[in-house]
């Protein structure tokens, strides 16, 4: 008996601690909605960044007062003194980067006694100013700087319901409206945003959402003539620094070169462990195998199942399109192709996505085949719940095989083309499809299937896409007219062609064009951050882990309040 009351105390007494203990998930019954957020971010001419943000919040019945809100902020490079708070333009006073709670750095603001009770509603406003090393070289400009900037995200749990989320930014005085170029927008903004000017002359650029999740990262960008501000604001690598730094390593003790030795190879490690995952654009949830193989899938899917690179993906939607009657190719450098009139039936929505791309000038273009994609990803994904990813790519494995030996065991050239075709976007998922063909076709042409013309613009005008003479008709042994022929190496090497069209003037750079599928449909992991018991707040820590809006651009992340 006194055994079973000692474990029952003891239990209790356990219990207790748990109640009492800060952070346990009791305490957490945060729930509230930002039905508005704004973000007036001003890139001021002496190099620094002025953020002005405004929440607004709606906390729910029942739910613990917000009385706190972190507020992250983009780096280190920042004075805490340089930070003021206001709740309903009430001025607040406990403003602390010590007591900051999120993840990252940033300052931790204390509503005190005008805590948003519950079922209250409550503006906060944060003003930061003469945040520095913002700015970076443009990658597609050497004489332009990027300005990048991801306004506060909140972490999913408390806040719900989606945010009417309005982002401006104002560019340096003297930035003239022709000069500025604004970045790709985030997904469910306008693909431009809106321009204008402030109360002070200068250039805004506005992005606005409705209907914006506020759980999600989301990357605003624009660029604009390095003259306007000092060269030494703007953040580059120094090469002498890193030379000091070798040298004061090679002079160190054994110990400590080995140790460094081995923070270089995992950083090295690291690093193209990173480049890799930015061109993994399928989420890690397809990775935990399920049961089964999963058919039915198109070629074109299951190239996004294999996480084929993007712009052979593209080709071989264009291929598709094309042998559909859909669509002709006006030009083969740039691409440019030229939409039916009617669209033919039995398109895939990826398809109709993808010609409705190319009815927008480039930089729209871009952006809508970027939608197209993380929508195909993301489809594929769904389609991939409950199956085993393994199996279902070893079974595609096996149809591009069998469609090599279907070509390779036809009798006649004239069969073997036919089999070429009806298979040929099978044989495209292939990683050595050049190659393949050359050697499948070595001894035999290949008959121009009848589509050929709509995708080589130059077919039949006197030359081929690879500049040899237009090819000669091979004997026939009816009375039918011969099918024109091209050898298999010029045939492959068109289509090779085709996906290197994609990659230089449609979707620019690869790795770019996929790190940005990728920060959707593959972000990085989010850390969470812990709550103490005795504070409630509005919003979850910051993930700050940035997809860069362009390359060399300042990853400006910052994630919500507490």
């Amino acid at each position: 008996m006194r055994t079973k009351r000692t474990a029952l105390l003891s239990l209790i007494f356990i219990l207790c601690i748990l109640l009492l203990a800060p952070g346990s998930a009791l305490a957490q019954d945060y729930s509230y909605e930002l039905p508005r957020q704004t973000l007036d971010a001003y890139w001021n001419s002496d190099g620094t960044l002025t953020l002005d943000y405004r929440f607004f919040f709606q906390n729910d019945p029942g739910a613990s007062p917000i009385d706190f809100v972190d507020v992250p902020m983009p780096n280190n490079s920042f004075d805490e003194g340089s930070v003021s708070a206001w709740v309903d333009d009430i001025p607040l006073t406990f403003i602390s980067r010590g007591d900051y709670q999120g993840t990252g750095t940033g300052v931790a603001v204390g509503l005190g006694d005008y805590a948003i009770p519950p079922g209250g509603s409550g503006e906060v406003r944060v003003l930061i100013t003469g945040i520095e090393r913002m700015l970076y070289p443009d990658s597609d400009d050497e004489n332009y700087v990027s300005a990048v900037m991801a306004p506060a995200w909140f972490e999913p749990g408390g806040v719900h319901g989606t945010t009417d989320l309005t982002v401006t930014f104002h560019l340096p005085e003297g930035v003239q409206p022709e000069e500025p170029r604004w970045h790709a927008s985030p997904s469910g903004f306008p693909s431009e945003p809106e321009t204008g000017f402030d109360d002070q002359g200068r250039v805004t650029y506005t992005w606005r959402s409705a209907q914006a999740d506020p759980t999600i990262q989301k990357n605003f960008g624009a660029s604009f003539p390095l003259s306007y501000v000092p060269a030494e604001s703007v953040v580059r690598p120094d090469p002498m620094e890193w030379l000091a730094t070798i040298c004061g390593a090679v002079t160190a003790i054994a110990p400590f070169l080995i140790f460094c030795g081995i923070l270089v190879v995992i950083g090295a490690v690291s690093a193209a462990n990173q480049r890799r995952r930015k061109l993994q654009y399928l989420p890690p949830k397809i990775s935990i195998e399920g049961h089964g193989i999963k058919r039915g899938l198109t070629a074109v899917e299951a190239a996004i199942l294999m996480e084929q690179p993007l712009d052979k993906v593209l080709t071989m939607i264009l291929f598709g399109v094309i042998k559909k009657g859909a669509a002709t190719v006006r030009s083969r450098d740039p691409l440019e192709i030229e939409v039916a009139a009617e669209l033919p039936e039995g398109l895939h929505p990826y398809e109709r996505s993808f010609l409705q791309a190319f009815s927008k000038p480039g930089r729209e273009r871009r952006s809508a085949l970027q939608k197209m994609m993380v929508e195909l990803v993301r489809e594929v994904s769904r389609k991939m719940k409950g199956f085993s990813r393994r199996e279902t790519i070893a079974y595609y494995d096996d149809i591009i095989k069998r469609a090599w030996s279907e070509v390779e065991a036809a009798d006649t050239p004239e069969v073997k083309s036919q089999k070429y075709d009806e298979v040929m976007e099978w044989t495209m998922l292939d990683r050595n499809y050049e190659g393949r063909t050359r050697e499948v076709f070595r001894s035999d042409p290949v008959y121009v299937p009848v589509w050929w013309p709509r995708y080589d613009p130059t077919y039949g005008r006197g030359t081929t896409t690879t500049g040899r003479a237009t090819p000669t008709t091979a004997p026939s042994q009816s009375s039918q007219p011969s099918m024109p022929t091209l050898p298999g190496s010029a045939f492959a090497g068109s289509v090779v062609t085709g996906v290197q069209n994609f990659a230089t003037s449609v979707v620019g750079n690869l790795t770019d064009f996929t790190s940005r599928i990728t920060s959707q449909t593959n972000p990085p992991p989010k850390t969470t951050s812990s709550t103490s018991s005795g504070r409630s707040g509005g919003g979850g820590g910051c993930a700050c882990a940035c997809a860069c809006a362009c390359a060399g651009c300042a990853c400006a992340c910052a994630g919500g309040g507490r």
